[in-house]
């Protein structure tokens, strides 16, 4: 399968929403306090796409999209930023799809941030294993106000060594 990792547009906006509610409801994280209730969910290409906030989303040869991922500024912290919306369809999991979102989201963020913030649910276990093969390390507080008071695992990755 050849996939092709490129920032989102207008038209990608259904698809993602319909991916992420997906994700959620198989995760059982369809209720207040995630991002289920973000009243921004499908809005993609109008609030993404500024150097300090961008979103990729992850399409296959025949224009599907298989997932997505971004970041933008984490609310109440200085020089941090959030992983946000990361999610796959099931049979993109295990196929390097989110290595490379995740590695499109890292480069791209270091440009403007210092540190990388993320929540997920205890039960998403294979994600928790993503995000350690990846360099993150899990912390006990959650950060910023993220309005995500459902999710119990956060973890933190520093993009820039210049930094404490």
């Amino acid at each position: 399968m050849t996939v092709t990792i490129r920032e989102i547009k207008e038209q990608d906006n259904a698809a993602v929403e319909a991916i992420i509610r997906s994700c959620l409801k198989e995760y059982g994280g369809d209720r207040q306090g995630t991002a289920w209730c973000d009243p921004d969910l499908g809005r993609f290409s109008e609030i993404y796409g500024e150097p300090e906030m961008r979103y990729w989303v992850a399409e296959d040869e025949s224009g599907r999209i298989l997932g997505g991922a971004g970041f933008g500024p984490l609310p109440g912290e200085k020089d941090v930023c959030e992983l946000q919306k990361m999610y796959t369809l099931p049979e993109a999991r295990g196929t390097g799809i989110a290595r490379r979102l995740v590695e499109t989201v890292l480069q791209h963020a270091a440009d403007h941030y210092a540190l990388y913030y993320l929540e997920t649910f205890g039960n998403m276990t294979r994600a928790q294993s993503f995000y350690r093969k990846h360099g993150f390390e899990q912390t006990d507080q959650p950060m910023g106000s993220t309005g995500h008071i459902s999710c119990d695992v956060f973890f933190t990755k520093r993009l820039r060594k210049d930094t404490q």
